[in-house]
C-alpha cells in the first residue's frame, strides 16, 4: 500500500450510535446493523458493547460470517462447542472465522463493566461454509506505531510502516489511532474499499481540507471516494478512534439473525442445519457452555 494520500476522503454520513439492549441484559451501542444503515458491504454490525456480569452474550450459533472482538476494558471469557476456551482482556484482540457453524458463548469474565467492540464481516459465497477457525492476539502482541503525537495499534492491515500479522478472508484494514492535540495524521486507504471511522474518546476533525467535520465519541462517519483518511486533532484533549475498511463484496445478502448467507433458500438450509444439528452444527446437540450452565441459562 502506497504511504501518500492524494484524495483525502470527504465525510458522507455521520449519525450516533445509540444505546440498545442485546444479548442477555447487555447494552450496544449499534453503528452498523441497525435501521440507520442496514449493510455498509462487507460489514454487517459494529457494536460497542457493555455488559457486567450476570448479562452477557449465551450460547448462540453463528454461520457465513466473521467476528472481531477487540476489548477496551474488563474481560470477556468465550468458549465454543468444539473446547476451544479462553478470556479475551483489555487490549486483546479475537478474529473469529465462523465459516461453517460456530455455537459459542461470550460472558464477563471480571468484576464491574467489561467494554469492547465487536465487528461481523461478511464472507464471500465462496467462503461461507469453510471451516471456522481462531486468531488471536493478546495486547502485548499487536503491533504499534508513533509518530509526531500520533500512535496506531494496527489489528489487521497496515499504518506508519507497520503490518499486522493477521490474516483477513475479506480483505480489510482495523486501525486503533490515537492523536495528541494539535497533531494530525493522513492514512493510506485502497481506493476501491469502504471506509468508515468510529469515535471512542474525544473529538477529532475528518474529512479533507475543503469539506471536514467534528466528530465526537460513540459517533460513526462513514467515508466517500478517495485514496485516504485524514485527521486533525483542535482540541484539548486526546482523540481515540477506530478506522476500519474492506474490500466490498458486492454479492447478495440475505440475514436471519447470526445467520448470514446469500439467498432465503440457503437460509433455510442454516436453519434447517441448525435446528437438526448437522452440516457443520453436530457437536450442538450435546454442548452447553461452563457459564451458561453455572448461570442455569
Amino acid at each position: 500500500m502506497s504511504n501518500i494520500v492524494s484524495q483525502p476522503r470527504s465525510v458522507v454520513r455521520k449519525f450516533l450510535a445509540r444505546p440498545q439492549s442485546e444479548g442477555l441484559g447487555a447494552t450496544v451501542r449499534r453503528s452498523i446493523g441497525r435501521f440507520e444503515l442496514k449493510y455498509f458491504d462487507p460489514f454487517l454490525v459494529l457494536d460497542e458493547f457493555s455488559v457486567s456480569a450476570p448479562a452477557g452474550f449465551p450460547d448462540h450459533p453463528h454461520r457465513g460470517f466473521e467476528t472481531v472482538t477487540y476489548m477496551l476494558q474488563g474481560a470477556v471469557t468465550h468458549e465454543d462447542f468444539e473446547g476451544h476456551k479462553g478470556t479475551i482482556e483489555a487490549g486483546d484482540l479475537q478474529w473469529m472465522t465462523a465459516g461453517r457453524g460456530i455455537v459459542h458463548s461470550e460472558m464477563p469474565s471480571s468484576h464491574g463493566t467489561q467494554i469492547g467492540l465487536q465487528l461481523w464481516i461478511n464472507l464471500s459465497s465462496k467462503f461461507k461454509m469453510m471451516e471456522p477457525r481462531y486468531q488471536e492476539m493478546s495486547s502485548k502482541d499487536i503491533l504499534e506505531a508513533s509518530k509526531d503525537g500520533v500512535k496506531v495499534r494496527v489489528i489487521a492491515g497496515e499504518a506508519l510502516g507497520v503490518t499486522s500479522p493477521i490474516y483477513t478472508t475479506t480483505p480489510t484494514m482495523y486501525l486503533d489511532f490515537t492523536i495528541k492535540p494539535g497533531s494530525h495524521v493522513r492514512q493510506p486507504i485502497p481506493l476501491s474499499w469502504n471506509a468508515f471511522v468510529y469515535v471512542l474518546e474525544g473529538e477529532g476533525r475528518f474529512g479533507n481540507s475543503r469539506s471536514s467535520a467534528t466528530v465526537s465519541a460513540h459517533h460513526i462517519v462513514l467515508l466517500g471516494p478517495g485514496d485516504g483518511l485524514e485527521v486533525w486533532n483542535k482540541s484539548s484533549k486526546s482523540v481515540r478512534f477506530v478506522l476500519i475498511g474492506g474490500e466490498p463484496l458486492g454479492e447478495p445478502v440475505v440475514q436471519y439473525g447470526p445467520f448470514v448467507m446469500n439467498s432465503q433458500e440457503e437460509i433455510d438450509q442454516t436453519i434447517e442445519d441448525y435446528e437438526n444439528c448437522v452440516n457443520g452444527f453436530e457437536k450442538a446437540r450435546q454442548w452447553k457452555s461452563e457459564s451458561s450452565a453455572f448461570l442455569g441459562y
